[in-house]
């Protein structure tokens, strides 16, 4: 028997709210979280539309987790960003059983050496990978704050107005022990009953259905009026948390995963834990052979070490964690024919052929064309003009040519040829000795290289010139107002509002992006110079160690290789790049026209003397930016995170401290001002590294 409905006229307005929001909340935890409903539907809608009903009458008193208000009508004129409290991570991916047992040794062998601990056989958490989108919900108190797509991993797009009309996700937690602060990582997802109903309603509106389940929920996500997003079929199932509070503390991931179905989400029921490589296989086998009977869409199995404090001593690489893996299921398959094959020209001058084939359906998605990534693949898979080729869709959506159907080829059939010039600049295409990959000698000259590079340039992780977009960077190098991507300074108001569809209010707002962007972090610098190898974390190395863009130029070959990760291959990309008078002109432009901001200079080896540590930065530092005392940090050894936890060793703390300082407090984590970190860089005789 269910409880009385709440009485609105037995209390004043507030209370009856309020009675009715928590009655409402629990109908949909049964519902929507537990498969068990306790009402008709016709006894909700009355109560719903009772408390819709008070609301109108009493707007002031409207309650912020009201499930009226998982739908809003209100149009945004874009997504803001929000960024995650801990980053939301990609995952690595496994493809065959070999692919698990060296995942599975990796993990064993790190633990042993990094703390010693000897296991023979792991227990891991498997549970089904879902096709949808990555979200990240933010929780205060118990109350749904703010919601976003997984965006760069660190950034995403605020969709909270959206997530608020997925019932699946609760707008208020449940339970007597809810953290102060909760990340709930989960899946957006259409199921197929869902994705089938919709292209009906899609197809009777004379509107273009939907190619997969995944886009269909990835759009209605991404809608910038709620209502419609409302009228999707969308569903969650959550698998994870990021930023957490000291008081939500399992042991397990499993554990992890009961108390959020607690607290009101929703999990999948069969997922599960396994032994070994062994127990993981056989879950896999049996989820692989379920597949086409599920009610959504899946494309693999995602394993997880189910001890967290094993998954603490595993840590993170730059994309992924390295206590996860996806295993993909087989890709699936398809023939079509091969109408020609192009040539592109990369940012680094790159040569790349591209088949272009006869539109086909593979892997939810139509493929009309697949890269081959360099002239010798080209050649070993031996793709002509005219064949029958079996493509698979390999991952999440990069299409593959697995083999050549020979016996069907026609008899005229043309070898393809690396071509000895650049199909857009006509400059000499070369090979170095030793590489696989053959490269347009145009450099600037070659307009589609100079595209490229600016954009890389612009790009967020660079220089992050908001609003110079494909469109405006093609303008800008066709008419010949940029000749390398530093020249984008040296533009002006004049320039840019000559382009098409650029008014003057347009214009100006991208004059003040590239104006704000003058000042950049040295690290960010080197990365935009869009150096062959040279990526985001080895720009970071080289900033730490030499602390200006000067002594990276000066440096030797032998010089170069003494920063960490910095071997034979990538110091002679640095090296050919730095001398080339190209990048010379680009580095003394843009010396005149940014700030650089000087990082802290890498201690020697024997200097990693903060080594082991993990140190949280808090607050304004008196003198130090917080990229420079993190990289000063990093520097002697020390691991910089975001939130503080009992692991931490300290918190540098600044003026104007908030949380994560009363947290410090509260775990007797040790605090630190700069002046005593810096009394202490001395005495133990390294300095702090900064001018």
């Amino acid at each position: 028997m269910t409880k009385r409905t709440p009485k609105a006229l037995e209390h004043t307005p507030q209370q009856s709210m309020r009675a009715m929001i928590a009655q409402l909340h629990e109908w949909d935890h049964a519902y929507y979280g537990l498969d068990a409903p306790l009402v008709p539907d016709a006894e909700y809608d009355r109560v719903f539309n009772a408390l819709r009903t008070l609301e109108s009458e009493y707007p002031d008193l409207i309650q912020s987790d009201s499930p009226t208000h998982r739908v809003s009508g209100a149009v945004a004129k874009e997504f803001a960003s929000r960024e995650h409290g801990l980053p939301l991570l990609s995952l690595d991916n496994a493809f065959s059983e070999e692919d698990v047992v060296a995942f599975d040794r990796r993990v064993r062998e790190r633990l042993a050496r990094e703390r010693g601990i000897e296991v023979e056989v792991l227990e891991y958490h498997c549970e089904p990978k879902l096709d949808g989108l990555a979200v990240n919900l933010h929780y205060e108190h118990g109350e749904l704050v703010f919601g976003a797509t997984r965006g760069d991993g660190v950034r995403g797009e605020d969709i909270t107005q959206n997530l608020k009309t997925i019932k699946h996700i609760p707008l208020r937690l449940r339970g007597p022990s809810i953290p102060e602060v909760l990340e709930v990582r989960g899946e957006v997802f259409m199921s197929r009953e869902g994705f089938a109903r919709l292209n009906e309603q899609q197809r009777q509106a004379d509107l273009k259905p939907f190619v997969n389940p995944r886009n269909a929920a990835a759009g209605s996500l991404r809608q910038l009026d709620s209502a419609i997003t409302a009228q999707r079929p969308l569903e969650m199932y959550c698998y994870g948390i990021g930023q957490v509070s000291s008081s939500f503390a399992p042991t397990t991931h499993a554990q992890t995963l009961e108390r959020l179905k607690a607290m009101g989400f929703r999990t999948y029921a069969a997922s599960q834990t396994a032994l070994g490589v062994a127990g993981v296989m056989g879950f896999y086998a049996n989820l692989l052979d379920q597949r086409d009977r599920l009610p959504f869409e899946i494309d693999g199995v995602v394993y997880k070490v189910n001890r967290l404090d094993y998954q603490a001593v595993l840590g993170f690489v730059a994309r992924a964690p390295r206590f996860a893996i996806a295993h993909k299921f087989p890709a699936q398959e398809a023939l079509t024919t091969v109408q020609a094959i192009d040539w592109q020209v990369g940012r680094t001058g790159a040569l790349t052929p591209v088949a272009r084939l006869s539109p086909i359906f593979v892997g939810g998605v139509t493929v009309t064309n697949v890269t081959l990534h360099n002239g010798d693949e080209l050649s070993r898979k031996d793709v002509r003009v005219g064949d029958t080729v079996v493509v698979r869709r390999a991952g999440d959506v990069i299409p593959e040519i697995v083999r050549v159907m020979v016996e069907r080829r026609p008899t005229d059939a043309p070898v393809p040829h690396v071509p000895k010039h650049c199909p857009v600049c006509k400059a000499a295409i070369v090979r170095a000795e030793g590489e696989a990959v053959a490269r347009c000698s145009g450099g600037f000259e070659c307009s589609t290289q100079r595209k490229e590079s600016v954009r890389h340039f612009a790009s967020r992780l660079a220089m992050d010139i908001e609003g110079l977009g494909d469109k405006i960077v093609d303008q800008l190098v066709e008419r010949d107002l940029v000749r390398s991507p530093a020249d984008v300074y040296r533009l002006t108001l004049a320039d840019v509002a000559g382009l098409e569809r650029m008014g003057t209010k347009s214009a100006q707002n991208l004059i003040d992006a590239i104006n704000a962007s003058r000042q950049r972090p040295l690290a960010r610098v080197i990365y935009a110079l869009g150096i062959l190898q040279v990526g985001e974390a080895t720009a970071r190395a080289l900033a730490e160690h030499f602390g200006s863009l000067s002594a990276i130029q000066n440096a030797s070959f032998e010089a170069l290789q003494d920063v960490p990760d910095v071997g034979p291959s990538v110091a002679r990309s640095l090296r050919e790049a730095l001398d080339a008078p190209r990048t010379q002109a680009m580095i003394q432009t843009l010396l005149g026209e940014i700030t650089i901001e000087v990082p802290a200079r890498r201690a020697s080896t024997e200097s990693r003397v903060l080594a082991g540590e993990t140190w949280v930065i808090t607050g304004t530092l008196p003198t130090w930016s917080r990229s420079q005392a993190e990289a000063m940090l990093r520097s002697f050894g020390a691991q910089v995170t975001g939130s503080v936890s009992k692991k931490t060793t300290a918190v540098l703390c600044g003026a104007e401290a908030g949380s994560k300082l009363a947290k410090a407090e509260a775990l007797g984590v040790a605090v630190v001002t700069e002046e005593e970190l810096r009394e202490r860089l001395a005495r133990l005789g390294v300095g702090d590294g900064l001018a």
